[in-house]
């Protein structure tokens, strides 16, 4: 089993600086970093943008501007925005605003998505199948730019009934909390304006977890192996939790893995709503200023985020599955 999960692990790693490059590749042949600087007025100097140019490195081939990027890398430094603001200290910054805002989504949404699944599996054709069938495909034909602001709505909704305004659904926190409040103060600030974006998140990961869910326990319920077990004497229950349950997980372990990553990547209509100026956000303003080594860095952060989540999702098949340690 070590030897099967380190061989993945090349094998991410190697997927994960193609990504890289590729991203670092297109945005540099797409890219301008120098058009904002001739847009001023009046317009400077032809050496200041000389200087400026071979100050970005774009005086060198791409595979050695990308080279010389990736060796800064290593060392922990990534490069400069075209604002000449350090990538590296903004970079972890966002980093925390979107795992906090994701992680938990994601986790939550496959947990409810997962019993809910099986469940509607369970009680096929019966009342609860019905609704949650009902639930999943109007929530998967509503983009996130219509469910945010109708989260928004009913939370607003929830604080008029309660004559309060706890529920906060624009930016991370109000900024105005005294720094002296305790711990527990901060946790409250952090979680009313965590709230109202984390339900939007996970009402879409639960409509689409559930449905594969839903069939893949389909699709095991009616299996051999699970009417031999209870042939031999194992209640339904049991034959069903000890075998049917973890052999209907095996073909989600990829769907959980790499939905991290792609929730990422979409995740930046989820943090414009909400005013979280997390890793989605700042890719949009990378691609809006022409910045190469902001996308490459965002583009670097999700591809490691997929590698992990794939790593984790090997791990998770080997346990579950024993044919894949041989």
């Amino acid at each position: 089993m070590f030897g099967f999960l380190v061989r993945r692990l090349i094998n991410y790693i190697v997927l994960c600086v193609v990504a890289t490059f590729l991203s670092f590749t297109l945005s540099s042949i797409s890219f301008d970093p120098l058009s904002l600087l001739r847009q001023h007025n009046p317009p400077p100097p032809a050496a200041t943008i000389e200087a400026k140019r071979v100050e970005l490195h774009l005086d060198q081939p791409i595979p050695v501007r990308f080279l010389t990027w990736g060796e800064g890398v290593l060392h922990g430094d990534f490069g400069e925005t075209t604002k000449d603001h350090a990538i590296t200290d903004e970079l972890w910054r966002r980093v925390g605003v979107s795992l906090r805002l994701f992680l938990l989504g994601i986790t939550i949404g496959i947990a409810l998505g997962v019993l809910i699944g099986v469940a509607s599996a369970v009680r096929q054709y019966k009342f609860f199948d019905y609704i949650s069938t009902l639930f999943s495909y109007v929530i998967l034909a509503t983009p996130v730019l219509v469910l945010g602001p109708l989260v928004k709505q009913v939370a607003q909704a929830i604080n008029n009934a309660t004559g309060s305004e706890w529920l906060q659904f624009t930016g991370e926190y109000s900024g105005t909390l005294d720094p002296d409040a305790g711990w527990l103060a901060a946790f409250d600030e952090r979680l009313r304006f965590l709230i109202v974006p984390t339900v939007t998140i996970v009402l879409g990961q639960i409509a689409y977890y559930s449905r594969y869910q839903r069939s893949a326990m389909l699709d095991v319920l009616g299996s051999d192996f699970l009417r031999t077990a209870q042939a031999k004497g194992l209640t339904r229950r049991r034959a069903f939790f000890k075998h049917g349950l973890r052999t209907a997980l095996i073909p989600m372990a990829t769907l959980f893995a790499f939905g991290f990553g792609l929730l990422v990547v979409g995740g930046v209509f989820t943090e414009t709503i909400f005013n979280w100026q997390g890793m989605g956000a700042w890719l949009v303003q990378g691609i809006n200023d022409q910045d190469t080594n902001v996308t490459a860095t965002v583009t670097l952060f999700v591809a490691v985020c997929v590698l992990l989540s794939g790593w984790l999702s090997d791990v998770l098949y080997a346990l579950l599955d024993p044919r894949i340690r041989v």
